[in-house]
């Protein structure tokens, strides 16, 4: 007869190996998301872009930039937050970043972040938490309200 350590040792694994196995799963789906997100922001800064020989339009109103200049930087998937803007123009890391920030309601430092959207608290996954986390303060979807510490302002919320 079986022990009951050895069969809960045995359930233990696999539940772990089907945990791994979505994991993977999450990752490559997310990776198509991300692409897709990619492939939406470069066609609408394409699209923004004055074709050669044209001037570019006038912004609508007196003092409002062009859409472009308050958009997503060349190459990047993090646009400068401007009102209305939804987080769920971000890749889906970022957006998971912000999802759980605006969700605790707090100042979170980047080991807590990483543990909180499932990575790892090892120095490379934290370090890559942070550089996200940079990235967003420097686009104004976040603050960092003390050294390493970093929130979601009001209004900029992951609820979209």
């Amino acid at each position: 007869m079986p022990s009951v350590m050895g069969l809960l040792e045995e359930r233990e694994r696999a539940a772990r190996q089907r945990v791994e196995a979505l994991q993977v799963e999450l990752r490559e789906a997310e990776a198509v998301w991300e692409r897709f997100v990619i492939a939406r922001q470069t066609v609408a800064e394409v699209l923004a872009e004055p074709a050669a020989g044209e001037e570019a339009p006038l912004a609508g109103m007196v003092g409002e930039r062009p859409a472009r200049a308050a958009g997503a930087l060349p190459g990047s998937v993090v646009p400068a937050w401007r009102e209305g803007l939804a987080p769920d123009v971000l890749a889906p890391d970022y957006r998971r970043l912000m999802d759980v920030l605006a969700q605790s309601g707090e100042a979170m430092d980047c080991r807590r972040l990483a543990a909180a959207v499932g990575l790892e608290a090892v120095a490379a996954k934290v370090e890559g938490v942070r550089s996200k986390a940079k990235r967003l303060v420097a686009r104004g979807w976040l603050v960092e309200e003390r050294p390493g510490m970093f929130s979601v302002p009001a209004g900029r919320g992951g609820d979209s």
